[in-house]
């Protein structure tokens, strides 16, 4: 029996090697293929794939929107999300919404035919560099990081010792905006005072 595989990724060359690929490969079957997830589920109604190699980063509706619509209605189908990079945001959400698996674009087509094979048959895949974020995240004594990128950045700066004024010229940012992103810190952490917020800091993001 194929494996019927639904391709979403903005990049047309990207497709058309993933279509190639697929069709040169007796065991899988091409069912189809989208720019974006706008029309996701009309997609899976219509083509009803096995697995869907979802690209995370497409302007309209983007392949995190597409897994959930997927998984609401669809929870059969495997979703193998597919990105150019391996960052902790994209890998939890994804895998929080019920992802089979993820892998990177740089992944050598061979890896990318056994990935689909591999969540087809109820496995998850994960590549080495996201295994080891995925490890990491579960290690005791480690906790999710609230606080966005630019936050994480200011509460550095401030465990490094910086002033609010020598973070904001350091990061172009104004000594008010400075304020503003340790009042955010504040109520993410659930601190009151700089010194538990640097304590946070270097118990589990450092």
């Amino acid at each position: 029996m194929q494996i019927k595989v639904f391709i979403y990724d903005d990049n047309t060359a990207r497709r058309d090697s993933l279509k190639a690929l697929i069709e040169l490969s007796p065991e899988l079957l091409y069912a189809g293929e989208g720019i974006n997830c706008l029309n996701v589920l009309n997609d899976m109604q219509t083509h009803f794939p096995d697995v869907v190699l979802m690209d995370i980063n497409m302007p309209g509706a983007n392949g995190i929107e597409g897994l959930k619509l997927i998984k609401q209605e669809f929870p059969h189908i495997k979703v193998l999300m597919q990105t150019v990079f391996d960052d902790n945001d994209n890998v939890f959400e994804c895998i929080r919404n019920g992802a089979s698996g993820y892998i990177l674009k740089k992944d050598a087509p061979q890896r990318i035919l056994q990935a689909i094979q591999e969540v087809n048959e109820g496995g998850a895949v994960m590549n080495p560099s996201i295994a080891l974020k995925v490890l990491d995240y579960f290690k005791p004594g480690k906790k999710e990081n609230p606080l966005s990128a630019r936050e994480t950045q200011v509460l550095e700066l401030l465990a490094e010792g910086l002033s609010y004024k020598m973070v904001g010229d350091k990061l172009f940012l104004s000594f008010n905006t400075v304020n503003t992103h340790v009042k955010h810190i504040y109520e993410k952490l659930h601190v009151s005072s700089l010194g538990e917020a640097i304590a946070f800091y270097y118990k589990n993001l450092h």
